[in-house]
């Protein structure tokens, strides 16, 4: 890909987020990212532009953005931006690299459903509605959760919901899904739901039932954590050196994943006296720089934000 033309004359930008999207930690993340005000960014993740707005506001005429997402809704709003330093780009964000021509000074990770494809019935993403059971955050390819259901065996199932769910019930919710489609598909969310609800008899303060159900179903059909690990280690290469990498994560799976990708190398102390240098006495890639958490005001304003976690971390070398 060839970022845009620079120019001196570009639209003004608003930066305050969309009626139906409020974007969780945007002065934090913004602030963090930004080390250099000419410099060429990516905010993989774009959603309803918050964050994208808020940095191009911050960016000088010769700065340059790249906006990536996979969902098209999300792309026709980014396209709608028109600034001459705004590259948008529909793709998932593991494939970030076969864009780039040059190193990055910084790159923004907002991971996890944005409010829109929650708030929207027809995406599926949501056991409050009756819609088709999709979950796809790109709705132009890949498999349905409906779809993939009807022919997945029971063990692969109740993997899913235990691994990426942490359901307790997984094996019983898996073995209900198997024996209801055995009479009829499961082809919508309110039928999940109802069927979860049947099986998940105690309830978590202030959860559906059916929620961490959900949550796996979209993380394994989005294939959400292996992409997450594709691009994390992608931008030790991708991030010039002193480049930022800003990370905000929802539940601890995605956590975990960035935590231990920042984490510098253990090395084992019973070789540690030795004239040796090994993978486990390889230098680390990043220098942590802070975790920060919304605050009580911004999770009183957005529940939301509640279980958010920013990671930054800024890439080794001089």
């Amino acid at each position: 890909m060839t970022p845009p033309a620079l120019s001196s004359r570009h639209a003004p930008i608003a930066f305050t987020d969309t009626p139906s999207h409020t974007t969780v930690l945007l002065q934090e993340a913004v602030e963090a990212l930004v080390s250099d005000p000419s410099g060429l960014y990516v905010d993989a993740t774009f959603g309803r532009g918050g964050h994208t707005r808020l940095l191009l506001s911050r960016l000088s005429p010769q700065g340059r953005l790249i906006a990536m997402d996979r969902d098209p809704q999300a792309i026709e709003v980014a396209k709608s931006i028109g600034d001459t330093r705004l590259t948008v780009i529909h793709s998932a964000f593991s494939k970030l690299e076969e864009y780039l021509t040059e190193p990055i000074d910084g790159l923004l990770l907002d991971l996890g459903v944005s409010s829109p494809q929650i708030d929207t019935p027809t995406r599926g993403f949501s056991f409050r509605s009756d819609a088709p059971l999709d979950m796809r955050m790109d709705t132009t390819q890949g498999t349905t959760v409906a779809d993939w259901l009807q022919t997945a065996e029971q063990d692969q199932i109740r993997e899913v919901i235990h691994g990426y769910g942490e359901e307790r019930f997984a094996a019983r919710i898996a073995a209900a899904i198997v024996a209801r489609r055995a009479t009829e598909p499961i082809t919508t969310t309110r039928q999940l739901a109802s069927l979860v609800a049947s099986i998940v008899k105690t309830r978590e303060k202030g959860k559906d039932p059916a929620t961490r159900t959900f949550q796996a179903f979209r993380i394994f059909i989005n294939r959400e954590l292996e992409e997450l690990d594709a691009i994390l280690t992608q931008a030790q290469r991708l991030l010039k050196p002193q480049g930022r990498l800003v990370v905000i994560s929802f539940h601890s799976l995605e956590d975990r994943i960035v935590k231990h990708a920042l984490t510098p190398p253990k090395i084992d102390t019973a070789l540690r006296h030795l004239p040796i240098r090994g993978d486990g006495f390889a230098p680390s890639v990043w220098t942590a720089l802070d975790k920060i958490k919304p605050s009580e005001a911004e999770i009183r304003a957005n529940p939301r934000a509640r279980s958010a976690i920013m990671r930054i971390a800024q890439r080794a070398g001089k």
